[in-house]
């Protein structure tokens, strides 16, 4: 009686620690902290090298391209009209048509001590107007 819980209790042991370490294995790398601008600026060393999906709105007139080049500079902030606690980005690539200034955005990459360094197609620009609910006309008499 007391070798079959043994063995019962040797098993579980053994599939919560198989379990644990292919939890582990499997997060270490696809992990990314969803954070705004704000959290980040607490403490930005401890957010320095780790995966991030960056919440804020670019900051107005802040937007650099590179001649001749798809390579953009821009700060982003926690709201608009806020350009004091700002985080320079940097990104190579195509950006959304949505991307202009004061817009919404999540910006997917890393923190450097230099400044956010998007990944390829990192950046996702939101557009409040559309998303708004249509007005409707009121109805003649009423």
């Amino acid at each position: 009686m007391a070798n079959k819980g043994v063995k019962i209790g040797l098993t579980v042991v053994v599939l919560a620690l198989a379990l644990g370490g292919l939890l582990r294995a499997t997060l270490r790398e696809g992990t990314e902290y969803y954070k705004h601008v704000d959290e980040v600026l607490v403490n930005p060393a401890a957010w320095q090298g780790k995966n991030l999906q960056l919440h804020g709105y670019v900051v107005r007139d802040s937007i650099l391209r590179k001649r001749d080049s798809l390579d953009y500079k821009f700060k982003v902030t926690n709201k608009v009209g806020d350009g004091v606690r700002v985080v320079s980005a940097h990104y190579t690539g195509i950006v959304p048509d949505t991307f202009s200034d004061d817009a919404e955005v999540v910006l997917k990459g890393k923190l450097e001590p230099d400044g956010f360094h998007v990944s390829p197609n990192g950046v996702m620009a939101k557009c409040p107007s559309k998303y708004e609910a249509k007005k409707v006309a009121a109805a003649p008499g009423v």
